[in-house]
């Protein structure tokens, strides 16, 4: 567990995930959070339809192009991006009252989202997702049987941009089997939980006690 101990005041880490569709971030963070107590996930807004099992509001924030778009002339997203058609954002106000809340929040977006939230929150720590190979995310994305070969091939194409952007993020993880890319996220958490430059008001509170 991650326990913050006489750090409690200080502000939460951003941590973004980012991975290929199909590389199995939704997995890898659900089994995530079960370890790590302290991890607050930021639910993001799409206009994408409702795939079966998930839920408005815990999934994602269901909404429409309309609405979105509101949303965004409102200043109402930290970050939003359009992919296959669809809009992805971040809500705003969730995330940054989670922070001050002392909450470390798991922002899942997709890559140049990414480049715009390390714009904010310089001190936000970026994981990546990258799939054992290309044809073994392929095979998992034809294995949900939910989508047309046409949208297959449209998301293939996407993961081969989105690696492009990859050796810019701060860590890559290799979702190969499922536990170990889980404690591989854990691992890069809690050891920039106690990276020096973040831990700086603990040391002074240690001296002075």
């Amino acid at each position: 567990m991650n326990n913050r101990g006489k750090n409690s005041m200080n502000k939460g880490l951003p941590i973004v995930i980012s991975a290929p569709s199909g590389c199995g971030k939704d997995t890898i963070l659900e089994q995530l959070y079960k370890k790590n107590s302290n991890l607050t996930q930021s639910v993001s807004a799409t206009t994408r339809a409702m795939r079966e099992g998930e839920i408005d509001g815990v999934s994602y924030h269901f909404t429409t192009t309309d609405a979105f778009e509101k949303m965004i002339a409102n200043g109402e997203v930290l970050e939003y991006t359009q992919y296959c058609g669809n809009y992805y954002g971040t809500p705003k106000k969730a995330v940054t009252d989670m922070l001050e809340q002392g909450r470390d929040v798991i922002l899942k977006i997709e890559v140049e989202g990414a480049m715009n939230i390390k714009k904010i929150f310089p001190e936000c720590v970026l994981i990546f997702i990258l799939p054992p190979s290309m044809s073994e995310l392929e095979r998992r994305l034809r294995k949900r049987g939910t989508e047309t070969e046409e949208t297959i091939a449209a998301r293939i194409a996407q993961a081969r941009n989105e690696l492009q952007f990859a050796d810019k993020f701060d860590y890559l993880v290799v979702n190969g089997e499922l536990e170990k890319a889980v404690d591989d996220v854990n691992t890069v958490i809690l050891a920039e939980k106690m990276n020096t430059k973040r831990s700086l008001s603990l040391l002074e509170e240690i001296k002075k006690s």
